[in-house]
């Protein structure tokens, strides 16, 4: 450890192996544009985002000083009962970027709340059309919908979820989209794989449709790997759902804001859910914030009884804080002046050729890619899954790049400014730093 870094026994780091890191602590100092600053000044190359947040880079002043400003004017402000310009203002912002049909947006500070939310809406949705009986929320396997106990228990990580015993009841899960046999080396969505929706009619079957509330998926799948939709997949989803009076939930924390292309992946997809989750994005990571979107028969559905009554018994000490929304609005600004919705489309090819460059090299098994997205899976060592993943992350952290590991899959998702000069350096230090693995 750099006599300059600091170190503290205390701190309980999230999703850490603590001992681990204690042992030999990373920290960043700095930030700027692409890069990290560590406490001796040397730069890493922001492989990630930070947490697939940092979309417009780092350190942006527009950012900065938006926070400044409205942390002199207004510090804080409650949205219960009252609310402040900032707040109106960015809601309509992002209803504005939304796809046709969105006219509402909760606000929450993270994408486990918003996750928590748009299934509470769910159920509330129902129970105010007088279907109280559908409580049944269904997820998918490999899906993660963040740590809160509703998302937690539609999520579909056994890892995260195998610690805390029982979660919600009446929750099930769709299968995973993912067979390598079939979709290894796909470029973008994979051909195969539609009929994997049709499990919901299974489903249905199973509980009846007049007990299942919503289904909630990531339209790509995220933490878990960079699982793409197959072609006709969500589709598909969305038809089962009408069928049967289910809501549609995308969770679009990470894929959403420019990560696929436009500010929501539902665009992209040509898919329109009833509700969407966001957040990462949103403020480019740098406060905390969520949001949940709604369509308005979503809202309408709460409206019905007295004017002076609460619709919805939920909500935040800090939903649409103040310089929260300051922050988005700038970031909003941002992706629009400099097309950032846009530039996934634009590096595409060149992501998906630096991406697929990598097949052939010791240890992979599959590339997968979207937008700005990529996962490079490798074969695990016999009986130590996930060691040759955080391997190669601390040898690419050697070379100064920083790139995910999530088990034995390496994670892509760099700010969407990225350079072509920076794509090349990113795949190629992977290379080598494969190449180095025994």
């Amino acid at each position: 450890m750099s006599p300059q870094t600091p170190n503290s026994e205390a701190y309980w780091l999230p999703f850490t192996a603590n001992r681990r890191f204690k042992r030999n602590p990373v920290v960043f100092s700095g930030a700027q544009d692409m890069y990290y600053f560590r406490p001796d000044g040397s730069e890493v190359l922001d492989g990630i985002a930070g947490l697939w947040c940092v979309n417009a880079g780092h350190g942006r002043p527009e950012i900065v000083r938006a926070i400044s400003r409205t942390a002199a004017d207004l510090d804080y402000a409650s949205s219960f009962q009252m609310s402040h310009p900032l707040a109106l203002r960015f809601a309509d912002e992002l209803i504005r970027a939304a796809p046709a049909g969105f006219s509402q947006v909760f606000f929450s500070n993270s994408g486990s709340e918003a996750v928590d939310t748009a299934l509470k809406i769910a159920l509330g949705y129902h129970r105010a059309r007088g279907d109280g009986q559908r409580v049944r929320l269904i997820g998918r396997e490999r899906s993660y919908h963040g740590v809160g106990f509703g998302g937690l228990s539609v999520s579909g990580i056994a890892g995260h979820r195998k610690p805390f015993g029982n979660l919600l009841p009446f929750v099930d899960h769709l299968p995973h989209t993912y067979d390598r046999e079939k979709m290894a080396y796909t470029r973008g969505q994979p051909e195969w794989g539609a009929h994997l929706a049709d499990a919901l009619e299974r489903i249905v079957a199973l509980h009846d449709a007049s007990t299942i509330a919503a289904v909630i998926v990531e339209p790509v799948a995220g933490s878990t790997g960079v699982l793409v939709p197959p072609r006709g997949y969500l589709q598909r989803l969305r038809e089962i759902c009408d069928k049967y009076g289910i809501l549609l939930i995308f969770d679009e924390v990470i894929c959403g804001f420019g990560r696929i292309g436009g500010a929501y992946s539902a665009s992209h997809f040509d898919v329109m859910p009833d509700i969407i989750t966001s957040a990462k994005g949103l403020t480019n990571g740098a406060i905390p914030m969520g949001a949940t979107l709604v369509r308005e028969h979503v809202y309408e559905a709460f409206m019905q009884g007295p004017e002076s009554a609460i619709e919805l018994s939920h909500g935040y000490t800090y939903s649409g804080h103040p310089v929260a929304c300051a922050a988005g609005l700038a970031t909003l600004e941002i992706a629009r002046r400099e097309n950032l919705f846009e530039r996934a489309g634009e590096l595409w090819k060149e992501w998906e050729d630096a991406a697929h460059s990598l097949k052939g090299a010791p240890h992979v098994v599959d590339v997968r890619n979207i937008g700005l997205l990529a996962a490079i899976e490798l074969a695990p060592e016999e009986g130590k899954p996930g060691q040759r993943g955080y391997a190669v992350h601390q040898a690419c952290l050697e070379r100064d790049c920083l790139i995910r590991s999530a088990g034995d899959t390496m994670l892509l998702s760099p700010p969407l400014t990225i350079e072509r000069h920076q794509i090349d350096r990113l795949f190629s230090t992977l290379h080598d730093a494969l190449r180095s693995m025994p």
